[in-house]
C-alpha cells in the first residue's frame, strides 16, 4: 500500500491546498495530510481547528487522513512508514526552496521521495497569508476557501478586533 504525507501548516486551509489534497489522493493509497505545528509563525488558528478544518472539508475524500505533528517532517513520514511526502508549488520561488529541502529529505531518508504537484492556475496566487489579508479587511474571501472556512476565519477576525478594541 503506496502511503504519503501531505505536510504544511495550514492556517487556514484554502482552495489550493484542497485541489492538491483531491488530486495526491488519487495518486495513492493512503494520503496523511499532517497538520505541522510551527513555533516560528504565529497563527489565526490552533492546531485543533486546523486538524478539525481540513478533517471537515475532506470528509468525502475516503483514503485522506488528518493530523497534527512537531517535528522534523521527514521523522514524521518514517513513523508514519510513508513513501512519499507531497508538496504543492506555486512558482518558481516556489520550486527553489522547496527543491532544497526535498534534496536534503533525501539525503536524509533515501527511501522517501519527493512528488511535487503544481497547483491549479486558478489558485497559483493563493496563499493563506493572502487570505487572512483579505479577511482582516472584511474582504470576500469566498473564492479562496471553503465556505466554512471563510466563517471561522472571519469569526477569528472578529474576535481580534473585539480584544484590540
Amino acid at each position: 500500500m503506496s502511503t504519503a504525507v501531505y505536510p504544511g501548516s495550514f492556517d487556514p486551509v484554502t482552495n489550493g491546498h484542497i485541489d492538491i489534497i483531491r488530486r495526491a489522493s488519487k495518486m495513492f493509497d493512503h494520503l496523511i495530510i499532517a497538520v505541522l505545528k510551527n513555533n516560528t509563525k504565529t497563527p489565526l488558528f490552533t492546531i485543533e481547528e486546523r486538524v478539525r478544518m481540513i478533517r471537515e472539508v475532506t470528509e468525502d475524500i475516503q483514503n485522506v487522513e488528518v493530523e497534527s505533528f512537531d517535528g522534523l517532517t521527514i521523522e514524521y513520514c518514517r513513523m508514519k512508514n510513508a513513501q512519499f511526502m507531497v508538496r504543492g508549488l506555486r512558482a518558481v520561488t516556489d520550486f527553489e526552496y522547496e527543491l532544497q529541502i526535498a534534496q536534503t529529505n533525501r539525503v536524509v531518508a533515501p527511501d522517501i521521495d519527493t512528488i511535487f504537484l503544481t497547483t491549479n492556475l486558478k489558485y497559483s496566487y493563493l496563499s493563506s497569508s493572502i487570505v487572512k489579508e483579505i479577511a482582516s479587511y472584511n474582504g470576500d474571501i469566498s473564492f479562496f476557501v471553503d465556505s466554512r472556512v471563510a466563517e471561522r476565519i472571519h469569526e477569528k477576525m472578529r474576535e481580534r478586533q473585539r480584544i484590540n478594541e
